[in-house]
């Protein structure tokens, strides 16, 4: 399937922009510290973080919880991510990668691990429609072979570290 611009990519660009530039900063609920020095629950786990959002964008959580997504919000390492018209979202996982959903698409994350101690995880995330721009972060820097981009027709092994990738909804 061959590469095309979409009307309103422009304002995901923008939204790259400013996820790009502030990539390795989390927000500050994301950074405070905790008062218990013991190892966080499996539940607190996160992926990375809503860095901005334009119109209607909802995470939809593995159980099933749906909400309206917020600059801010925490992304799970298996969440839903989905855009409407008009609309547009950013994301920075904890390894540095950039992601930005453009309008109308859904992205789900499917597996997200990353230790930031040895720089080794993974990244799998599924384009089922729309647009997505993604910049790499560490894993993707440090080991290609470790991110995948799926989408309904073909799985994107990465070799570079910026690229923009459409996928039609199948009926």
């Amino acid at each position: 399937m061959p590469f095309r611009l979409l009307p309103g990519f422009a304002a995901c660009a923008m939204l790259l922009a400013s996820a790009a530039a502030g990539a390795q900063t989390a927000p500050a609920a994301a950074t405070a510290p905790r008062a218990v020095a013991t190892p966080a629950p499996a539940a607190d786990v996160h992926a990375g973080f809503i860095k901005s959002v334009q119109g209607d964008v909802h995470l939809l959580s593995a159980g099933g919880d749906a909400r309206l997504a917020r600059p801010g919000d925490r992304v799970s390492p298996i969440d839903r991510i989905s855009t409407g018209p008009a609309s547009a979202a950013s994301l920075v996982l904890r390894d540095g990668t950039a992601l930005v959903l453009g309008p109308d698409s859904r992205l789900d994350l499917k597996q997200f691990h990353f230790d930031s101690t040895t720089q080794d995880g993974g990244l799998l995330v599924s384009l089922l429609r729309g647009s997505l721009r993604m910049v790499s972060g560490l894993i993707g820097k440090t080991n290609p072979d470790a991110v995948r981009v799926d989408t309904q027709t073909a799985t994107i092994g990465i070799r570079g570290t910026d690229f923009i990738v459409t996928a039609d909804a199948q009926p």
